[in-house]
Order: C-alpha cells, then structure tokens, then sequence
C-alpha cells in the first residue's frame, strides 16, 4: 500500500506540472540531451574484439596451479545496441533501447506451476537479445522529473556510463562486471534533476525498481546473474532503491557515488518460499566514481562494495537449486564482494602544436576485484577469483563516433600463487545518433 500511495504522489506531481511554466521549464531541454532533435533520433553502439591469449577458458578445473598455459584466440562481437528516442512534445519523451549479445536469442525459461513448480527450458538460439530500455520520461523542470518503465540502474561506473567510447578497455572494465550484472536494467519509477548551479551544481537520480533475485547469487560472479527477468514477470515485493549524486561544478570534472538497497532478495526468488524461514537476506552496494577531463589527459577511477547477509544460509539453499534452474549453484556466494581501479590516458593531439595530429590516447588501468573478498560461516574463500590486473594499451579516436582500441593486459591470480594471465587484443567500436528529424 506505501509503494501505490508513493507512486501516486509521484503522479500528482506529474499532473500539476502543467500549470508550472517558470524559467527553469525553460532550461529543461538545456540540461538534459533532448534539444539535439526535435521529434526523434535512432542511434546505438557495438563492439568488435580480437584476442590473444596464453591461458585456458577455466582457471578452476583441470590444474591445481590455476588456468592451463594455452595459446588461443578469440574472435567475437561482445554486443550490438539499436537506441531511439521519440518526442510526444517538449515535455513527454519515449525512450527505447535493445541490446543484441552475441548474435540472436538464447535460452528462455518458463516456470510451470501446473507442473510442481518445475522449471521449462526452450532453446531457441545462440546469442542474447535484451530489452536494455523501454520507458516514458515526463520532464517537468530543472531539478524535478520523472522517468516510468524499464531502464539503466546507476550502481557503478561501468553501468552510468557503459558505452565503448566511456572507457579505454577492448573490454569493459572487468572489476564491476565480475560482480554486478552489466548493463544493468530493471523495471520501475525514477525521479532525477539537476540542483545548485556554478561551482555547486549536483545531478541526482533516486530509483525504485524490481529487486535482486537470491537464485542469481553465486560464487564466481556474486550478483552478475541476480538480476531479475527470466520470466514474464518480475517479483516487486521486495524492490531495490537506489540513490546516485555526482557533483558536475567544476568543468571537466565528475565526483560521483551510488547506493543500492534490497531488504530481502530471498523474497524475490523465482518460487517466493524457497528461502521461507531462512531469515531476511538484505543486499547493501556502495560505489563512488570519479573522471577529470581536460585538453591534456583523461583520468577514471572507482571503488565498489558489496554486502549480502546471511549469505552462507543463502548458499546452502543456492547449491541444492534445480539443475533446470538455469542458476550456476556455484558456493559458496560471499558475504562481501570488492572492486576498486583506475586509468589515465594521455592525449597527444592536446600536447601536439600541429591541428593534424592524430587523436590517440595511450592509458594504464589497475583493477583489483574478488567476488568473494570475504565468507561467512565454515565455508573457505575460492583464492583463485582474487584477481589483480594491469593493462597498457592506446585508442585512436579515427572519428568523433569511432574508437580503435589495443590494449596487453597481465592479471595476477590469488595474489600470485596461482598461473598469471596475459592477452593482447584489438578492438573497433562505434557510438553515436545515426538519424534525427
């Protein structure tokens, strides 16, 4: 009953909006990036990536010293993504956004409660299509607006800014996506604005949104596959909400962080009792980000923390789930789970005197994640996901829409008592608004 009075309250605002034409309804189109068209625009991304390696697919099987010493490549288009925008008018926008991964569909489950509750698989194709973004924003002014539907949550760096021309990598950053699913997308009410000007301007968006399902959890990837929906409809009565602040005062510079909050993703499991009398099993994120812009360098850093309690109950459920389940039911899933990096790239063209000069940017990132950082109860943390890495590489900015990537990255696997990992990979990526009118 909160939750509708809540999104009523929500709506009313929306309704008495259209008495409110003041100076800041006029800057509205200004602060956020609809003013670039004036009825629609279509545009995407994609990714393609070649990779040279001298390690196996699986640094936990087959060889006690970690990954095989192994020579392969790698060929492959990590994702494709088609976004568009329509204007009902100035005030209501639709927003639409579909990601291919890997070429098709994949695998879709069905929960048959005729049949006790079992689990049906169907398997179409290879690859992955996933309505990343469907939903209706009302702008209403400056600092108060409302977004309904499906969209991104900004928990992480990788996620509030996911585009291949947003990060130096071949590859996204790989801390946060080993322990938060990316892009991460779900379904619920959003308000954002922008608030203060100057040196003391803030952006701010605060979300309720379907929660993190506890079948997800596990013990290479923590909450990568926690995200909800498998299925025709998401659980709802435990959502998530989620707060991000980023301080835009100073040009050039982004100080930012984010929480998320689930009371109980048990709650939001696929059959509602299966962690029945387990106790509440609350998810807390934290994450601060920060990028500095000038005509000289390029600099991005984050730090990420994860918390799940009672995870080692979640994990003795988690490891008995249905072999049809479609969940990993690798444990144990960690209490807490850690990430924490950063990479400074330095622009050539800005140090160059010569207009001619080509834009091309050599970088250095550090990353350091585990999705097990820590355990609860007599369970043993898996040393072999404690990962810390190094890339040297160089973008060349071809066009203002066009990246080309290279990039030699070297990871240190539990601390270095297990194989070393080295790849050199090559990349191309586009990103841009391909039509408007």
């Amino acid at each position: 009953m909160k939750k509708i009075i809540a999104a009523m309250a929500v709506m009313g605002c929306i309704a008495n909006a259209n008495a409110q034409e003041s100076k800041d309804n006029e800057t509205v189109q200004d602060v956020y990036p609809y003013n670039t068209f004036d009825k629609w625009r279509i545009g995407g991304y994609s990714e393609l990536v070649a990779a040279f390696k001298d390690y196996g697919s699986n640094r936990f099987f087959g060889h006690s010293n970690g990954n095989v010493k192994e020579n392969r490549s790698t060929i492959a288009i990590p994702r494709a993504t088609i976004a568009g925008d329509y204007k009902f008018n100035s005030k209501w926008i639709l927003g639409l956004e579909v990601e291919f991964e890997a070429g098709g569909v994949g695998t879709a489950y069905e929960l048959e409660n005729t049949e006790n509750g079992e689990y049906e698989t169907e398997i179409e194709k290879g690859g992955e299509v996933a309505l990343e973004q469907l939903h209706i924003t009302r702008l209403i002014n400056r600092a108060f607006n409302v977004r309904v539907g499906h969209f991104v949550v900004p928990v992480g760096l990788t996620n509030s800014h996911h585009e291949p021309n947003q990060f130096f990598g071949t590859v996204r950053p790989e801390g946060e996506t080993s322990i938060l699913p990316s892009t991460w997308h779900e379904t619920g009410l959003e308000i954002f604005g922008t608030i203060g000007k100057g040196y003391g301007r803030f952006d701010y968006e605060a979300q309720i949104v379907s929660g993190l399902n506890a079948n997800g959890f596990d013990r290479n990837s923590w909450a990568v596959g926690a995200k909800q929906g498998k299925f025709e409809q998401d659980n709802f009565t435990n959502p998530g909400y989620v707060l991000r602040l980023d301080y835009k005062g100073v040009p050039g510079l982004r100080i930012g962080g984010s929480i998320y909050y689930c009371a109980n993703v048990g709650g939001n499991a696929d059959k509602t009792q299966t962690y029945d009398g387990l106790g509440k099993m609350p998810v807390r994120i934290y994450n601060l980000d920060g990028q500095y812009k000038n005509r000289y360098v390029e600099v991005r850093a984050n730090m990420l923390y994860g918390s799940l309690t009672n995870s080692q109950v979640l994990s003795a459920k988690n490891g008995k789930l249905s072999n049809k389940s479609g969940y990993t039911r690798l444990t144990p899933v960690a209490h807490n789970a850690v990430s924490y990096g950063g990479e400074v790239g330095l622009k050539i063209a800005g140090l160059s005197q010569s207009e001619k000069c080509p834009d091309i940017i050599p970088f250095v990132r550090y990353e350091y994640y585990n999705p097990q950082e820590k355990v609860s109860g007599n369970y043993t943390a898996e040393e072999r996901l404690k990962t810390s890495m190094w890339v040297l590489g160089v973008n060349w900015r071809a066009l203002p829409s066009i990246v080309v990537k290279a990039d030699y990255t070297n990871r240190k696997i539990g601390g270095g008592k297990y194989n070393s990992e080295n790849e050199f990979a090559v990349g191309i990526a586009w990103t841009g608004w391909l039509f408007s009118n």
